[in-house]
């Protein structure tokens, strides 16, 4: 086996454990289907825990679901024990282990090297641990006192054991998400709310829908092997690079970042197929006559929503979709002040908490930083664009035009941080091109002070 391994490896050129978790990734849609044939609600948390651990056991080896142990246990003991100060208590804790374990396993290096562990599964598992203590820390407080999604989310009563690992490991889906509350797991599983009958019709079928992500997994890698030959990181190391000039240096940088998004595209659109088939990716019913089925809550990206976003504040609409949510919800939200706006201390701290849940690479930082000033540029561009009269159509669409150039131009620099790690090899390459990426963003939020714009809709500027 290990040798037949070795030669499937070979043939697609990725490692041993590459292949492993790929064919254990894969394996999550069969999984996850046969998940609809058990009967009874025990026994579906039973599958639902007992297949992740499998999976897991067979992708990463033992030691992997050690690794998931240690923080779904101070997870439930801190709900169990400590129910008024349990979020908090699992949130830096979680948080914690999950920053020992990026030091101690040192993962992006193993990344960009073509190998693979168990943090990014734990990555993921991390979000899931922090959002059910919270949530349970919420069944606490009075109705006023929280936020629509926060009412939603919230647990009254304290879910089994059973319960939290299924919910934890479901299927497999903590290998890359999506992302998913225990309310809407144990919903699911025990077919109330949006998956109880409906005079709708029928539960939805997810045979269409799971179909169209798994053409969109093939479609994703298959442009991802067909660029990665033509623009391979190690070329930023190689003196060519130095001999371009600015605009090829550029082109080059976008390019890399371009054919990079193509893997997660693959990874995002496998997990969803087998969110979708699985029937928990269901979100509702569409408003139309007669009405469709949405599978929303399995969705992590929207491909052209990424590569030809209008603007950098819907980027975190269509790019990890659910990570987005989640940090908007236990992060961003929670950090406004009653009463209060939100502002760039709320965003810079989201983007900062996203950085470190990546991993503490210096790449990781500068990219959420950059993240963070790109998105407060292209704000000051849709206020300018919103203070414009309709009579001045023209000029609307050249100001529509330069936030969607802005954005292509600030994200695919940003991004190369991302991908290197390395922080001298960052700014190096940031340099390469003399940080235009970042001073553009800086000089349209300082210009933003200097030029101040109130737009003509308020009520979409605060959309916005």
């Amino acid at each position: 086996m290990e040798l037949d391994l070795e030669t499937m490896a070979a043939s697609i050129g990725v490692s041993v454990a590459v292949l492993r978790f790929l064919l254990c990734f894969v394996a999550t849609i069969p999984v996850s289907f046969l998940w609809r044939f058990v009967p009874g609600r025990l026994p579906k948390h039973v599958y639902s825990a007992s297949s992740g651990v499998l999976l897991s056991y067979l992708s990463f080896g033992v030691s992997s679901n050690l690794l998931f142990l240690v923080p779904m246990l101070l997870g439930y003991v801190a709900m169990v024990l400590c129910r008024p100060k349990c979020g908090i208590i699992t949130f830096f804790s979680s948080f914690g282990y999950l920053i020992g374990s990026h030091i101690y396993y040192m993962s992006g290096d193993a990344w960009k090297e073509g190998g693979i562990d168990a943090t990014g599964a734990l990555m993921v598992l991390t979000l899931k641990v922090i959002s059910c203590a919270i949530n349970y820390n919420d069944g606490l407080l009075k109705d006023e006192d929280l936020h629509e999604a926060q009412k939603k989310n919230r647990l009254i009563k304290l879910p089994s054991l059973i319960e939290y690992v299924g919910y934890c490991l479901c299927c497999g889906s903590h290998f890359a998400g999506p992302v998913f509350e225990m309310m809407d797991y144990l919903e699911w599983t025990e077919g109330k709310g949006i998956w109880a009958h409906s005079d709708k019709g029928p539960s939805p079928s997810p045979y269409g829908a799971t179909l169209r992500a798994i053409v969109q997994a093939v479609i994703s890698m298959a442009v991802y092997l067909y660029l990665v030959p033509y623009h391979p990181l190690s070329r930023f190391s190689e003196p060519i690079y130095q001999e371009w000039g600015f605009w090829r240096r550029l082109s080059f940088q976008y390019m890399s970042a371009f054919t990079a998004r193509w893997k997660y595209y693959f990874i995002w659109s496998i997990s969803e197929a087998s969110i979708i088939i699985s029937g928990l990716g269901f979100s509702g019913w569409t408003e139309s006559s007669p009405p469709k089925p949405k599978w929303d809550r399995a969705k992590n990206v929207d491909i052209l929503g990424v590569e030809l976003a209008k603007s950098s504040v819907v980027l975190p609409l269509v790019w990890n979709i659910q990570v987005s949510t989640w940090l908007r919800h236990y992060v961003y939200e929670r950090l406004i002040k009653k009463g209060k706006k939100p502002g760039f201390f709320q965003l810079l701290a989201t983007q900062t908490i996203s950085a470190v849940w990546h991993g503490l690479y210096p790449g990781y930082m500068l990219f959420f930083i950059q993240s963070a000033l790109m998105i407060a540029g292209s704000r000051v561009i849709y206020r300018w664009e919103q203070a414009i009269p309709t009579n001045m159509g023209l000029v609307k669409k050249v100001l529509v035009f330069v936030n969607f150039a802005y954005t292509l131009l600030v994200l695919n620099y940003s991004a190369v941080g991302f991908l290197v790690l390395n922080l001298r090899e960052s700014l190096a390459l940031y340099g390469s091109v003399y940080y235009i990426g970042t001073i553009v963003p800086i000089t349209l939020i300082l210009l933003g002070y200097i030029i101040p714009a109130k737009p003509a809709r308020s009520k979409a500027r605060k959309d916005h």
